[in-house]
């Protein structure tokens, strides 16, 4: 399994939202962030912004669907044909084992499913 980080701009969160439901894959956390990338934040006059407003959305997928999810999250990020700064980042992570609290359930990376006795 992999976990997906989105940072993307809060402007484009419901269009990532959408693409993600209608691509199959409506399992998403979503938060509220502040940050900077590398252009270190905007300055306007005499201003520096360095703490820009984004959405952090993450979703976990199976291996094999990894790349279809990150097209689906660029292609609904993006802005414009070609992008521009700030439009933000896409991090990928293994995940090794997932639980449901409700059921008690452990998934491994496998696949495999098992109760865990509390």
């Amino acid at each position: 399994m992999i976990m997906i980080k989105s940072i993307v701009r809060p402007e484009k969160v419901d269009n990532v939202l959408a693409a993600l439901m209608e691509a199959g894959f409506p399992a998403v956390t979503k938060m509220s962030v502040v940050g900077r990338g590398k252009q270190r934040g905007i300055r306007i006059g005499e201003i520096t912004y360095d703490e820009i407003p984004k959405e952090l959305l993450l979703t976990v997928v199976q291996d094999h669907d990894k790349d279809f999810v990150i097209k689906t999250v660029i292609a609904a990020a993006r802005t414009g044909d070609k992008g521009a700064y700030g439009d933000g980042k896409i991090f990928v992570s293994p995940v090794h084992e997932v639980y449901t609290i409700s059921s008690g359930i452990r998934e491994k990376s496998s696949g495999v499913l098992e109760e865990v006795n509390l």
